[in-house]
């Protein structure tokens, strides 16, 4: 089969490799999309894998066409979004089904092969039937839109309140700063869960472009902000933490949400502003997959089945599976403007 190898760092190419089977527990996926995350792009050009050579690739949806031995034969046929952390089931984070705290886990498409590839092996528990309705371009997107979900309920929590108990804090200032991918979605579920005074910070043209078709206020696209209720950092900089923490209202909620690419430092002033108004700082990592209805997948999936959002709107390139270097390429150099670019097989 077809598929994207990372020999090893900057080594990366199509080539033909052995079509996997499923072993016990595993169903075989034939993939339809794969997103390429922001985190592929120094996977594969500077930090490397786990373990290589892989096949990358983590966010990604398709058909089951094979079933290994001891999984359900219904699956046959069915299209699922995958959810590539594959926990140990065994540690303390584990047993409280709380898998994206896992200590000793695996991970599709970066420590084992992942979706930009025909065909991929995926643990049975790790499948997600889609139903009706959902397309699989937007099944590719529903990982980070998962990532997108679980920091907003982080941010929630510490404010005191849960998605059935929003009430009057739906009128609260809330701003995200950075609106890649998941500052974006981050700001589409704010949205659609009917926050009114939604403020994004960004740099790009096509990101304001975006946030105003999720229903952002031309208005509320800004370059300063102060007295902020909730706010979501998604860069992972200290200077967009610093602009998070100097922003906050006394007693709010600061949530960091991006991947840091460097150390993080902050001066003496940005630390007494969180001892003097008393903030609260949370971090927030992956997503809540319980096969609950109650978790971040299941959430996800709901909005996408009644068509409430329409992660599809972030996709500005579309590549097919023997082409898609060329988007890496595109992020790798920053030589056009994008936010998703999509691997179609």
């Amino acid at each position: 089969m077809k598929a994207l190898v990372l020999e090893d760092v900057g080594k990366i190419k199509i080539d033909d490799i052995a079509k996997p089977s499923p072993k016990q527990g595993e169903v075989l996926v034939h993939v339809k999309a794969c997103g390429i995350c922001g985190s592929d792009i120094p996977r594969a050009y500077k930090d490397g894998a786990h373990n290589m050579p892989l096949v990358i690739g983590h966010e990604f949806a398709g058909e089951v066409c094979e079933v290994g031995e001891g999984v359900d034969s219904s699956w046959a046929g069915k299209a699922v979004g995958i959810f590539p952390l594959i926990p140990c089931k065994k540690c303390s984070c584990c047993v409280e089904k709380k898998y994206e705290m896992c200590k000793n886990y695996s991970y599709l498409g970066s420590r084992v092969d992942g979706g930009f590839a025909e065909y991929v092996a995926v643990p049975e528990w790790n499948l997600m039937e889609l139903g009706s309705g959902v397309a699989m371009e937007q099944a590719a997107m529903m990982e980070p839109m998962a990532v997108a979900v679980h920091a907003i309920r982080q941010g929630l929590r510490a404010c005191g309140k849960d998605l059935q108990d929003l009430g009057q804090l739906r009128k609260a200032k809330v701003a995200v700063i950075g609106i890649g991918t998941i500052g974006l979605l981050v700001t589409m579920f704010l949205k659609d869960m009917g926050f009114e005074n939604v403020y994004t910070i960004g740099k790009k043209e096509i990101q304001r472009q975006k946030a105003f078709e999720f229903g952002v206020d031309e208005a509320h696209y800004v370059k300063e902000i102060a007295d902020v209720d909730l706010f979501f950092e998604c860069v992972g900089s200290t200077e967009s933490l610093i602009t998070g923490i100097n922003a906050a209202a006394p007693g709010s909620v600061v949530c960091t949400v991006g991947n840091p690419s460097s150390d993080m430092n902050i001066d003496r002033h940005a630390y007494w502003q969180i001892l003097r108004n008393q903030l609260t700082l949370v971090g927030t990592w992956n997503s809540s997959f319980t096969h609950d209805t109650t978790d971040d997948w299941h959430y996800v999936l709901g909005r996408l089945q009644q068509g409430a959002v329409k992660p599809e709107k972030l996709i500005t390139h579309k590549f097919g599976l023997e082409e898609i270097l060329e988007g890496f390429e595109i992020m790798r150099d920053k030589k056009e403007e994008y936010v998703k670019v999509m691997g179609l097989v």
